[in-house]
């Protein structure tokens, strides 16, 4: 075997390519300016048939077959046929190298010659194939030569296959020095230099972002939009290129993602303030997973899950931090700023606006049109629902403020009292609304307290017009089911009915929507202190004759208080039903009838108390006390299953001792 010289000249590196590009480039004129001239007769042509003359007229002339070209190598290189120079390297190194120096028939000094020249032709090839890739985003037009680059990485993919085959050569055979090339990593290689190289110059080559703020804002917009239109060109005109096994979508995914979150990342550990730190966010979360990642021509190509988010929490939680800060901040100096100006109209005496003949207070409207955007806004920067909640705590402790700065001011002389609560009923009103419609905005603590907090407000402005109505009517709440006025039989007092009849007036300047739940409660308040009136064992009902009188009178106040409030605009009739309900378990004289009455009507209205029910047997004087004792044993072993009855609650409002 002939020992081979210490040959000096080695493959070309990437780093070799770039001092050659200038070479290079010169190479490509002079092939583009060849191709245009009078060819040199350097290449050899072969007529596969024989030409078969004709005729002078040329009746039998046959249409010649065109001849097939065979380019040398230099010509293959020059017109970028990289596949084919790939070949013929290939074949030149099986050639010399394929054989046991015994059998190489040339002597050792022309072999040595060959091999340097093949080493020579191999790094001319490899200047070329770099060079190719390279140029995959550098084409003027936009658009980069894809038989080129086709070819070129079909040489690369013929490169690998020779690298395996001399991985285990024959015995007595030489591997070449260069062998393995290695030709696929330093192509991912190349490809990441070109990534970073692409986005180190967005900032200068790409157009877009004028109309933005700050320095940084627009860098990330220029780096931003370089991913996405790289990306593009990659699916539209590279992927066919390359074989469907080397995934390049992915790999060019993978190194833009790690480009622009290292990019990020430098920008996310210095002092921003909060225009860059949102419009950071906005990009991590937001810009980038869905206009980049999901870009419909990007999505079916891309695997995005695989990617990642470009910072990581650790990046993340400091920028989220400074975010959610600053917007409490900003929402809890706001709504302070809001309630204090309304606060300065109702001490001042200014009346609400009157619309459609009722009052109403724009802070609602005013509150939920900086919260509403400001918590759409907040997810899309964030990414993620649980965290854009935050804010909305912020809402629950305005209601608590202005919850109290409206039951201080209704505690004052002021005229304008009464309008200034109507007015607000329909703030509250609009506010449960938004709170109830907007579930994913709050945290489901946050989102009780708020809806806990308008409920009381709402309560204490309903207490606040209907206990001076209560208490002129408390005289005639006296007289009822006392044994004079059930021996009158004269049913609920006139002077009661006219009260209730003549104090809608007042309400007349209220929403309608509001006024019919105010007068819904009042008529829920009427009906719950006459039942007190008739539990409060103040009579005795002796026999079948008594119970059915008083059954019927029952039911006939019942209908009557219901159609006044009815007709005042109440939507409660189901008040109705249970009053009649319990007059049927007064006149109803079978125990076992009582005892079935008494637990259908305990399993509509699970608030119905065991004292309750004993109340209203004890009007029943001709019940004995075992049977007092069965029906409430009954009542006992079935309240378990009551829990899970949905109904109205009317006899917690009843008040009993």
């Amino acid at each position: 075997m002939v020992k081979l010289p210490n040959l000096t000249r080695r493959r070309a590196t990437i780093e070799e390519t770039e001092k050659v590009e200038a070479v290079c480039s010169q190479v490509v004129k002079e092939t583009a300016k060849d191709s245009s001239g009078p060819r040199k007769d350097k290449h050899k042509i072969r007529f596969p048939f024989k030409r078969i003359l004709g005729t002078k007229d040329g009746a039998n002339t046959v249409a010649q077959p065109v001849p097939e070209v065979i380019l040398s190598f230099e010509e293959n290189l020059s017109q970028n046929h990289l596949a084919k120079a790939s070949q013929q390297l290939i074949k030149r190194e099986d050639a010399i190298f394929g054989q046991t120096t015994d059998q190489n028939s040339a002597g050792e000094d022309e072999r040595v010659k060959e091999i340097d020249q093949l080493q020579r032709d191999y790094e001319m090839f490899q200047v070329r194939l770099w060079m190719v890739v390279h140029a995959t985003f550098q084409d003027k037009s936009g658009d980069g030569d894809p038989e080129a680059l086709h070819s070129a990485v079909t040489s690369i993919m013929q490169e690998e296959e020779q690298d395996k085959r001399w991985l285990e050569p024959a015995e007595g055979l030489q591997v070449p020095e260069w062998r393995p090339r290695k030709c696929l990593m330093e192509h991912n290689l190349l490809l990441k230099k070109i990534v970073n190289v692409r986005m180190k110059n967005a900032e200068d080559d790409v157009n877009g972002g004028d109309n933005l703020s700050t320095n940084l804002m627009k860098q990330v917009f220029k780096i931003g939009k370089r991913v996405r239109t790289d990306l593009l060109k990659v699916v539209k005109d590279v992927k066919q290129c390359y074989s469907q096994d080397l995934d390049v979508c992915n790999v060019y995914a993978r190194l833009y993602h790690e480009a622009f979150s290292r990019r990020l990342r430098e920008f996310a550990q210095t002092s921003l303030d909060v225009k860059d730190c949102s419009y950071l966010l906005l990009w991590v979360n937001s810009y980038y997973p869905t206009d980049v990642l999901k870009h419909e021509e990007l999505k079916e190509h891309i695997d995005s899950e695989d990617l990642g988010t470009l910072l990581s929490d650790e990046d993340l939680k400091p920028l989220e931090d400074q975010y959610l800060s600053h917007g409490e901040a900003k929402v809890r100096d706001w709504l302070a700023n809001a309630l204090k100006t309304e606060q300065k109209r109702w001490i001042n005496g200014v009346w609400p606006e009157l619309i459609d003949d009722y009052y109403i207070s724009l802070i609602a409207v005013d509150v939920i049109e900086l919260v509403a955007p400001l918590a759409a806004e907040t997810l899309t920067i964030l990414g993620d629902r649980v965290k854009a909640q935050r804010l909305q705590g912020q809402l629950e402790t305005f209601l608590m403020s202005y919850k109290k700065a409206l039951e201080e001011f209704s505690k004052g002389h002021h005229e304008t009292t009464k309008a200034v609560l109507k007015a607000n009923l329909v703030s509250i009103e609009q506010f449960r609304e938004f709170v109830n419609k907007s579930e994913t905005l709050f945290k489901d603590q946050t989102r009780t307290n708020c809806l806990s907090i308008l409920a009381d407000l709402r309560d204490y402005c309903y207490s606040y017009f209907l206990s001076p109505i209560h208490k002129e009517l408390k005289v005639h709440y006296r007289k009822l089911w006392t044994t004079p006025w059930f021996a009158a039989k004269q049913g609920v007092p006139v002077e009661l009915l006219g009260i209730l009849g003549g104090d809608v007036y007042e309400f007349r300047d209220l929403k309608p929507v509001c006024r019919e739940d105010l007068l819904g409660q009042l008529h829920i308040e009427v009906m719950a202190k006459y039942l007190k009136r008739l539990l409060k064992r103040k009579m005795k009902l002796r026999d079948r004759e008594q119970q059915e009188a008083a059954a019927n009178l029952l039911c006939e106040d019942s209908k009557k208080l219901s159609a006044l409030f009815t007709s005042m605009g109440s939507r409660n009739s189901w008040l109705d039903n249970v009053v009649c309900q319990l007059a049927e378990v007064i006149r109803l004289q079978d125990p076992g009838a009582i005892q079935l009455e008494v637990v259908t009507l305990a399993r509509a209205h699970p608030d119905l108390s065991e004292n309750h029910v004993l109340a209203l047997l004890y009007l029943k004087a001709n019940l004995s006390t075992s049977e007092v004792r069965r029906i409430r044993e009954s009542l006992t072993e079935n309240r378990g299953t009551l829990d899970s009855c949905p109904s109205h609650a009317f006899f917690a409002k009843v008040p009993f001792k």
